[in-house]
């Protein structure tokens, strides 16, 4: 009977160990999903809150501190009667295991500074390059994030702009066919999108020979000197790394200058994309010269909203000079108010309307790419001096 106690207190409290780390795990992973979740429902919202004329609002979850607390208990009482023959004895034994979780939120409101950065802020060509490489389709991208495309003349110099936009159908329909030629061209992997790179000389006059310190210094950052001429005249000549460009020809084919001429005409503001579809190269008889303009995250919001039924978009054929291109869908992303609601469809109910994205593969990956933009703009909210809101459960 000893032995019997003995095992059942053995077992109780290897029972109260396993489940101390066991809530823990449920724990955590209950909590990040929560605030993905929560993340996601905000950009939806702030759909919402466009569709509705109301301002963009967001916040970020700063952190989350959680204590916990896990107690056992075991009681054993014991009585002892004596026999003449020998003794019975009688356990009666309690047991009782609890646990209990103190979570705290942090969560900053995005405003001033932050706002400014994280949402009005155009895009950058940074953003738009990680994105393809990671294998977004090039004309979702496209949708999403361009404001329109600034067509240019041979010297770089302003022709006219065509507006991502359905409130101007006309050039809507342009801009999509542009994409649709783009994304055939990268499907059949005729497209390029990669950033410049080249060596950049510049001459300069000496007081004296470069002494041997200075040119093995020169030459472990990549540099390279020489003479140019008498009269301590050297050139350097150092990498650059340039512009990103998207073309239907390898821009590694090109010589030095030609790389560094085509990065100048690529110059400007680092949310304009450089596009150069040559006639001499495949998809050549759908020639493009200009730049893609990039939209901010607001910028984003308003035209998915608008697509609601202000300015809905609509469906758009591939160019003639263009291969088929699947899928085609006519929204950048689909947004439903009042439907029937279907399991696993992110949906939000905001001023008396439920919103939810479209169920199809498309719709679904391009919330991702919204979400993934919204996380690409994160940035230190630890020195923002915003109030913080915190939250004791």
């Amino acid at each position: 009977m000893r032995l019997f106690s003995l095992l059942i207190l053995i077992m109780f409290f290897g029972l109260a160990g396993c489940m101390g780390p066991h809530s823990l795990h449920k724990a955590v992973l209950g909590y990040d999903e929560t605030i993905s979740q929560l993340e996601r429902e905000m950009l939806l919202i702030n759909i919402a809150r466009t569709h509705c004329e109301i301002p963009n609002h967001y916040t970020v979850t700063s952190s989350i501190a959680a204590s916990f607390d896990y107690q056992a208990n075991m009681g054993l009482e014991s009585t002892f009667f004596e026999r003449v023959s020998g003794g019975v004895t009688k356990y009666i034994a309690g047991l009782g295991v609890s646990a209990t979780e103190k979570p705290t939120l942090s969560i900053i409101p995005i405003q001033g500074e932050e706002f400014t950065k994280r949402i009005l802020s155009p895009l950058d060509e940074n953003k738009f390059l990680f994105l393809i490489f990671q294998g977004v389709p090039i004309d979702m991208a496209m949708r999403m994030m361009a404001r329109g495309i600034e067509i240019q003349n041979p010297d770089g110099t302003f022709k006219r702009f065509i507006l991502n936009w359905p409130i101007r159908p006309d050039e809507y329909e342009e801009f999509r066919r542009i994409a649709l030629h783009l994304s055939w061209l990268n499907t059949n992997r005729n497209l390029f999108v990669s950033r410049l790179y080249f060596n950049k000389s510049i001459r300069t006059k000496l007081p004296g020979p470069l002494s041997a310190n200075d040119i093995v210094s020169s030459m472990e950052k990549g540099h390279h000197w020489q003479q140019a001429g008498e009269d301590g005249i050297y050139e350097l000549t150092r990498p650059a790394v340039g512009r990103v460009v998207i073309t239907n020809y390898d821009p590694e084919t090109l010589t030095n200058s030609e790389r560094e001429a085509l990065n100048d005409l690529a110059a400007g503001p680092d949310n304009f994309i450089f596009v150069d579809i040559q006639p001499d190269h495949p998809g050549g008889e759908f020639p493009l010269f200009g730049r893609i303009k990039l939209r901010s995250m607001g910028e984003i919001s308003k035209f998915v909203a608008s697509g609601i039924d202000k300015y809905p978009e609509f469906d758009v054929n591939p160019d003639p000079r263009s291969g088929k291109v699947d899928p085609n869908p006519g929204n950048t992303l689909k947004i439903l108010i009042d439907a029937p609601a279907k399991p696993g469809v992110l949906e939000v109910s905001y001023n008396g309307h439920d919103y939810a994205i479209g169920n199809t593969s498309w719709d679904r990956q391009s919330f991702n790419l919204l979400y993934q933009l919204f996380q690409m703009t994160v940035t230190d909210v630890g020195g923002v001096g915003a109030p913080v809101i915190t939250i004791n459960k």
